[in-house]
């Protein structure tokens, strides 16, 4: 599990707070210890970097509704493509996975996935031919397929030429 720090708005000072007392406890946890110490770290950080991922599987498969069961294996790629100076191929493929009981209908927005310090925009070119309306079954996984000719005259900050990303 892993504190954000940083997202397409900048610092989040909540997580640096958060990575900060984590760095803190263990600091302490190693210098309260007389005996194991070096073990004890050790099982302590692998614990708190697998048991995040099994409760948020199993909160999905068994208490999660809507949205909050709808997850993403974290495989996808987009592909941008110039066609002219303001006009630009998008196409973007990944795979979502409806772990509840019921249908979820949703309006999808893609994020940036890497945080460029320029601010240039990539994925979320996406959105300027959305929204996106997204259904997927219950206890079904959907493949996503977008692809869209995108018009960036009005975009300020967006990449230029041939670009790929797995997201």
């Amino acid at each position: 599990m892993s504190f954000p720090i940083r997202n397409q708005d900048g610092f989040i000072p909540l997580g640096i707070i958060g990575s900060i007392l984590f760095i803190i406890a263990i600091i302490l946890l190693f210098i309260g210890m007389k005996k194991y110490r070096f073990r004890t770290i050790v099982i302590v950080v692998i614990v708190y970097a697998i048991l995040p991922n099994i409760l948020i599987t199993m909160y999905q498969e068994t208490l999660a509704s809507g949205i909050t069961a709808i997850s993403y294996d974290g495989n996808g790629n987009c592909n941008f493509e110039n066609v002219s100076e303001d006009l630009l191929n998008g196409e973007c493929n990944f795979v979502l996975h409806n772990r509840s009981d019921k249908d979820v209908s949703f309006e999808l927005e893609l994020l940036d996935s890497h945080f460029m310090e320029d601010g240039v925009r990539m994925e979320s070119l996406m959105n300027l031919a959305g929204p996106y309306n997204i259904t997927i079954e219950a206890n079904r996984k959907k493949s996503i397929h977008l692809k869209e000719l995108l018009d960036l005259s009005g975009v300020p900050k967006h990449i230029d030429g041939e670009k790929s990303r797995t997201l």
